[in-house]
């Protein structure tokens, strides 16, 4: 660190640094522009090509020639890139689905070639010259076509307790339903980029925006044809990923080196925004329909749910995206007799992939949506049914797995009622109401339960490796990619406290495979969990080895050796200290090892999907919001007014950090709640393909009044330094603010059931409200509202 720049980041925390809400590792430098990403490191690179890609007009068909012969022809043309080139497997992911060169195009768009040029705009002139011949085929772009046609490429996958049947037979009040969830597009700030280069011994360095450098690794060997020790990814930084570039870097990745391997050059790759938005995935659009049963007072007896998801063409990560939205198809809610199916809808899209939370957003919406029916119908407030329903201490979820720390729903669902004067509120917004007959506002209190861990048991595992030189400063590589979500951050923190050096002492390297290798994606909220007690593995190991070295010098037994602040002491004497330096220093002339792997891998996690049951989740994180909001009747628009956050994160490594993420997250869920609207016209082309088409929250879209505060005494035991995972739970706060727009539209009716899908846009909003105004008329036949 530069001095200039201490006064920023903070010379030393003295005390313990796991828990001091200290600057992201990397502030100064973005706020600078010093901080490089993978398009920055261009100059390195001389003789560098750049990829364009040949794009298929259509959604669906048949390549029956392609001549690239008039783009050879064009000056600044090197070569184009076909399937003829592949030394390896053509494929870009695992279930060999996903072409590189595809014969039958799949989405539209969709490359067939790419053009490699010595300069971007050589290499895209080319592109327009490629001769491509296609027949074009029968495509199928909706989930409603694709449930029709049974067009599937997973499912159905099933969970269930009990006999939900025989219970809904029985059950006193019944009822059916259906909601449509929209996708969302990541539109991370940097667009998919790799640079790929070869070494001086043959093998393939990637650079790569990728938020799991080992598969990218995996599939640029499998492409190239080579053993993985031939092939190192590394990632710098990305500027944003949600999910989007845990498998979707790959086949980007595998262009770049394909390139550089044709051609002996380095081939660079990257997407300006318009293509991003049309060659990548989204997250996955849904289709939940369900069937409950309740009794007099709203609580569920019994509850049959069917999940579609809309895949796109490949299955990519399709199929536990599915897993996970099924698991959390409860919530926070105990369904006595509960069964759930789903579907992975196979249509002519792009391979729709991870976004944060999964799927379990998804499966929320559901649940959320026939709860709100359940109390409309009864003619009770929302609030009171959904808490009539939480999960008790001691019950399991419909996979088997018993929901530790139940009683925390109740905790947090008390707290924010009573912080965010949830009564009153609502009494002032009836009053509100009864006296405005064409702006309405609303007010909806929802929770989360989210299951962290890779439903995947074996990505569940990370390694690390900490090196100390011999001035006491030290080195540390680990397998997370940091996307700007902190978890540099937070793993300095967790080496620092390990080890008792000052924060500066230490740096975070590159994500690379040739350091950490077979690394899990940095992805599932498990970056701090898994890396960070990674990291303390290693350092603890390190400290064992210095521990007799220093108490030799300091004439105690090596078990009273404390480490702290650089410093080395016998506990209880702190002024009896040695400079940690100095029992590195010597350690080193004792041929003692300054370097150490460390392992973690998560606990008692399992889960058999044959039978549907397990524990897939280490442990559960918990919150709840209290949104408020006002619509304007005559246009569906509407305002955020307020929102109260109560937020489970454990004991916060590093709560600066966290609150970014809890603000964030909810803002990006209430972007995909409330305005981001994928639309593909009927040729299969993405219609909204751009920031002037495809609507993004921004300042004016934040509520008026935001509060956030984290649950006290929360420690989670057996996690790092008792934190929990933050960075996908907070997405389903947002879910509150739907739930007080259904509550808004709701006073402009008669106070009944609410029809509106996801995303609940201004469009959405003016007609369900006409919806609201029409059933009002038929039960009183008073005259319509202007």
């Amino acid at each position: 660190m530069r001095a200039e720049d201490r006064f920023l980041f903070g010379t030393s925390y003295v005390g313990t640094p796991v828990g001091k809400a200290i600057p992201h590792e990397s502030a100064v430098e973005h706020v600078t522009g010093r901080a490089l990403y993978t398009d920055d490191l261009l100059a390195r690179f001389p003789e560098l090509l750049h990829a364009w890609p040949v794009l298929a007009p259509h959604a669906h068909a048949r390549v029956l020639s392609l001549e690239p012969s008039g783009a050879l022809a064009l000056p600044g043309v090197v070569t184009v890139l076909t399937a003829a080139d592949v030394p390896g497997v053509g494929h870009s992911s695992h279930y060999h689905d996903e072409p590189l060169f595809p014969t039958e195009v799949m989405f539209y768009s969709q490359p067939v070639a790419w053009v490699l040029g010595e300069s971007l705009e050589a290499a895209r002139m080319g592109a327009t010259r490629v001769e491509v011949e296609y027949e074009p085929l029968p495509a199928i772009l909706s989930l409603e076509e694709a449930i029709a046609a049974e067009s599937f490429l997973a499912g159905p996958l099933r969970l269930s307790r009990g006999d939900a049947a025989a219970a809904l037979a029985r059950a006193p009040h019944r009822l059916s339903g259906e909601v449509r969830i929209g996708g969302q597009e990541h539109f991370y700030l940097e667009t998919h980029v790799t640079i790929a280069h070869l070494d001086e011994s043959g093998g393939v360095m990637v650079h790569s925006s990728t938020q799991h450098p080992s598969e990218t690794q995996e599939v640029v060997a499998m492409v190239l044809g080579l053993p993985r020790n031939q092939v190192t990814v590394q990632c710098l930084r990305m500027g944003g990923g949600f999910g989007g570039k845990e498998t979707q870097a790959n086949p980007f990745a595998a262009i770049a080196a394909l390139g550089a391997w044709k051609t002996r050059r380095p081939v660079r790759v990257r997407l300006p925004r318009h293509l991003d938005m049309a060659l990548s995935g989204k997250r996955h659009p849904f289709l939940g329909r369900y069937e409950a049963g309740f009794d007099d007072e709203g609580r569920l007896l019994a509850a049959r749910i069917e999940l579609y998801s809309d895949g796109g063409y490949s299955l990519d990560l399709s199929e536990p995206v599915l897993w996970r939205a099924m698991f959390h198809s409860d919530n926070a809610y105990f369904v006595p007799d509960l069964e759930v199916t789903g579907h992975v809808c196979k249509t002519h899209k792009t391979s729709q992939t991870a976004f944060r939370g999964f799927g379990g957003p998804q499966g929320m919406v559901v649940i959320e949506d026939l709860l709100d029916r359940v109390a409309r119908s009864l003619g009770l407030p929302p609030e009171v049914v959904r808490e009539r329903n939480f999960y008790r201490e001691g019950q399991s979820t419909h996979y088997g797995q018993v929901v530790k720390d139940a009683g925390r729903i109740h905790a947090i669902w008390s707290e924010l009622k009573a912080s965010s004067e949830l009564e009153r509120r609502r009494a002032e917004l009836a009053a509100f109401n009864a006296s405005s007959p064409h702006v309405k506002r609303g007010l909806a209190i929802t929770p989360v339960k989210f299951g962290i861990s890779f439903t995947a048991t074996f990505y569940n595992q990370a390694g690390a490796l900490v090196l100390i030189y011999r001035d006491g400063s030290v080195q540390i590589n680990h397998g997370g990619t940091e996307m700007g979500q902190g978890v540099h951050t937070k793993v300095l923190q967790v080496a620092a406290q390990s080890l008792g050096v000052p924060l500066e002492h230490i740096r975070i390297m590159p994500t690379r495979t040739d350091k950490v290798p077979n690394t899990s994606a940095t992805a599932a909220s498990t970056g701090s969990d898994l890396n960070g007690a990674a990291v303390r593995q290693a350092c603890e190991t390190l400290k064992e080895r210095l521990a007799p070295v220093a108490a030799r010098y300091l004439e105690c037994p090596p078990e009273r050796v404390r480490f702290e602040e650089g410093r080395v002491f016998p506990e209880g004497q702190p002024e009896r200290f040695v400079p940690f330096a100095r029992v590195v220093e010597a350690a080193y002339l004792e041929r003692i090892p300054l370097f150490a792997q460390g392992y973690y891998r998560t606990p008692d996690i399992h889960f058999d999907k044959g039978k549907g049951q397990g524990k897939p989740f280490h442990y559960f994180a918990y919150g709840a919001a209290v949104s408020e909001v006002e619509v304007d009747g005559f246009t569906g628009e509407y305002r955020f007014l307020r929102t109260d956050i109560l937020h489970d994160v454990g004991d916060s490594l590093s709560p600066l950090v966290d609150r970014g993420q809890v603000e964030g997250g909810f803002v990006q869920g209430l972007g995909w709640l409330t305005l981001e609207e994928l639309v593909w016209d009927a040729q299969g082309r993405l219609a909204t393909g751009g920031a002037s088409t495809y609507k993004l929250p921004s300042w004016s879209e934040l509520p008026e009044l935001l509060n956030v505060r984290f649950l006290e005494r929360a420690t989670e035991p057996g996690v790092i330094y008792g934190s929990k995972a933050v960075g996908e739970p907070p997405f389903m706060l947002a879910i509150s603010v739907r739930e007080a727009l259904k509550d808004a539209v709701a006073a402009f009716g008669k106070g009944g059931i609410v029809e509106l899908d996801a995303p609940s846009t201004p469009e959405r909003v003016y007609w369900a409200i006409e919806k609201a105004r029409a059933e009002r008329e038929v039960a009183v036949g008073d005259d319509p509202l202007p």
